[in-house]
């Protein structure tokens, strides 16, 4: 096979290739979000996921984009690992459609009907039906239908360039003794996971495949481990595209690879075992490219066939590949202590409840705490766990807003009604933290990405307002967790006084940046991060708010501020007096001080540390230099990550 052919036949991979994803991406848009709606809406019985799966993915030609997908959704929370699993499978027998069609371009025929279905005549009628619709129509949807069809004409065209770049393999010994080597199926098996692992596409490889065939050299003892191989290749984009999920993200593109693992493995140990007994004739039949489409078919569907009975056994067998931790498990406990059972009992609902929005308020106040250490130190690890938690507490909001909502419809009680509305209106106050959470997190991304480094005074400014804002809503947590009202009584005070801190922040950074101590991009990050951190503190007065006006049976929010603010009575002063003393920010000399101490400090110790190292291992451990009592504002970002 000479240089030449060899370009050809890349050239029509390359074709192939393009074709499939210009037709694959149009008929995408074609659909709008319709395919999207779809795959979530009809998933409530394994044989509908299955059907749905086939169907949507013989659309789309790609088995690979239906679950990618799917994975999106079980990311997101919208569908669960159990239904994604019939979607998967149908999937598996929906991209094997592929090969049906390239079948059209090996009809060929010298006249009459023959001629008009011949690859040359199909493809060019519909590029040039194609380009009219993509050139000529203004409707978007028309546009994107001539695009379905340029695809379909480049991708046939690049089959035919296959096709004739190979054809002179058919009178090629070596070529033909190389063939024989893949009648290993372990050979032929590796091959076929190698070469669609590469290529990202089962249709592809079938293609290449159909394409091979018309040399006359493949035979069925070739084909099928090749094609049991290609199976199992195609779950490498599934696999790559779970990179940053969560669990269940992984789980579902897992059961992707398992599906045709398992097909492989069935099917290889009960097929040869067979022809070792039988010795089956039709091993060495020569493979068309109908032949090639008819066996993928065959071997999927007779592996979905044999697998769907196991549904359950292999969402098991995810969770023990993908083990839960312990706070994945005591998340899924407020989850299921929302049981629709005992909205009948309402005392016991309002309880189940209270503890639930006590695991959401805990997960808002660990990203707050997770985000602020991320601008100490950056990593893309924390950022992906920060996002991977907050889509937790917008779920947390869905399942008891809906959960809460209903209960409003049975008999309640005075006092229960009370305490349902508390939650009803505290509600999005937790969530909403999750989202600052997740802008501080930005903002710590944008500073890493860009190198952007605050002055010495900005940071100390920072580090007096994050120690602050911990404080805040680690007091709004507990006061809400064990309806303390006189807790909920000191977040007032303390969210004035960070509203005026981030007033005065703001202006000093102005002073800054006029007198070029500072620049306008850390101008710009510096003023986010007030921004969140002000915001975070006016949830958690919203909070205290609820709780301590709900107490009264008289909620109106505005007016027990407005109240609050001009009785300034004395506990309220007594009470601002001391966050105003604790979170002084005239203190940036003595706290540089202390910086420069404890760099020192941290160079000492290295130092004993490695001249302890030098010594005999019996030697005793080297005593600490590092002072015991630490000042609490020292650099609250330096904190340790709450995981």
């Amino acid at each position: 096979m000479g240089v030449t052919s060899i370009l050809s036949l890349l050239s029509g991979v390359a074709l192939f290739l393009y074709g499939m994803s210009v037709m694959g991406d149009s008929l995408k848009k074609v659909a709008g979000n319709k395919l999207e709606l779809i795959l979530y809406k009809l998933t409530s019985t394994p044989l509908k996921g299955i059907l749905l799966g086939t169907a949507v993915t013989a659309i789309i030609q790609s088995s690979s984009a239906t679950t990618v997908m799917v994975v999106g959704f079980v990311n997101s929370g919208m569908m669960k690992v159990a239904q994604s699993i019939g979607i998967i499978m149908g999937a598996n027998i929906g991209t094997s459609v592929t090969g049906w069609i390239l079948c059209l371009s090996y009809i060929e025929g010298s006249g009459g009907i023959a001629q008009l279905l011949s690859t040359a005549t199909i493809s060019a009628v519909v590029a040039i039906i194609g380009i009219i619709f993509r050139m000529v129509m203004k409707k978007d949807s028309y546009r994107h239908v001539g695009e379905i069809m340029l695809g379909f004409a480049i991708l046939m065209f690049g089959m035919q360039t296959m096709s004739g770049a190979v054809a002179p393999l058919k009178d090629s010994e070596t070529f033909r003794s190389m063939l024989t080597m893949f009648t290993n199926p372990a050979a032929g098996i590796l091959v076929g996971i190698l070469f669609t692992a590469v290529l990202q596409s089962a249709s592809a490889s079938v293609g290449i495949l159909q394409a091979l065939s018309v040399t006359g050299g493949i035979s069925f003892a070739v084909a099928l481990p090749i094609v049991m191989g290609i199976g199992v290749g195609a779950a490498c984009p599934v696999l790559m595209s779970a990179i940053g999920t969560n669990k269940n993200g992984k789980r579902t593109a897992l059961i992707y690879l398992l599906n045709d693992l398992f097909g492989m493995l069935f099917w290889s140990i009960v097929f040869y075992t067979l022809n070792a007994i039988f010795h089956f004739k039709f091993m060495n039949v020569v493979m068309t490219p109908v032949y090639i489409a008819l066996m993928n078919t065959v071997f999927r569907a007779a592996t979905i066939c044999i697998l769907s009975p196991f549904i359950k056994y292999i969402e098991k067998l995810v969770y023990i590949l993908i083990k839960d931790d312990e706070e994945d498990l005591d998340e899924q406990k407020d989850f299921d202590l929302l049981e629709e059972r005992f909205l009948n009992y309402p005392a016991i609902a309002i309880a189940q409840s209270h503890t639930a929005m006590n695991g959401m308020a805990r997960k808002a106040r660990k990203n707050l705490s997770r985000s602020v250490s991320l601008l100490k130190k950056y990593s893309d690890e924390k950022y992906q766990k920060i996002e991977e938690k907050e889509v937790l507490i917008d779920k947390y909001e869905d399942k008891l807003g809906t959960y809460l909502m209903q209960l409003t419809g049975k008999e309640l009680s005075g006092d229960q009604t009370k305490q349902v509305s508390k939650f009803l209106h505290t509600i999005s106050d937790f969530e909403r933290m999750g989202d600052h959470a997740l802008n501080v997190a930005r903002t710590a991304k944008e500073l890493y990405d860009k190198k952007i480094v605050f002055s010495d005074e900005a940071r100390y400014e920072l580090n007096v307002l994050i120690a602050a804002m911990k404080e805040i809503v680690t007091s709004t947590v507990q006061a809400f967790s064990r309806d303390d009202l006189q807790m909920a009584a000191r977040i007032e005070p303390l969210r004035e006084l960070i509203g005026m801190l981030c007033d005065e922040l703001k202006m000093r950074h102005v002073d800054r940046l006029q007198s070029g101590k500072c620049g306008i991009s850390q101008g710009f990050a510096f003023n986010d991060l007030l921004t969140n951190i002000e915001r975070v503190s006016d949830h958690c007065s919203n909070v205290a708010v609820a709780m301590i006006e709900l107490e009264s049976r008289n909620f109106d929010t505005h007016e027990y501020l407005k109240s609050v603010r001009e009785m300034r009575n004395t506990e309220y002063k007594r009470y601002f007096e001391e966050y105003e003393q604790k979170y002084s920010i005239d203190d940036f000399e003595a706290w540089s001080e202390r910086q420069q101490e404890k760099a020192k400090m941290k160079a000492l110790l290295e130092e004993q540390q490695l001249q302890q190292g030098r010594k005999s291992k019996n030697v005793g451990a080297a005593e600490t230099i590092i002072p015991e009592n630490i000042d609490p504002l020292e650099d609250p970002l330096e904190d340790t990550e709450e995981n």
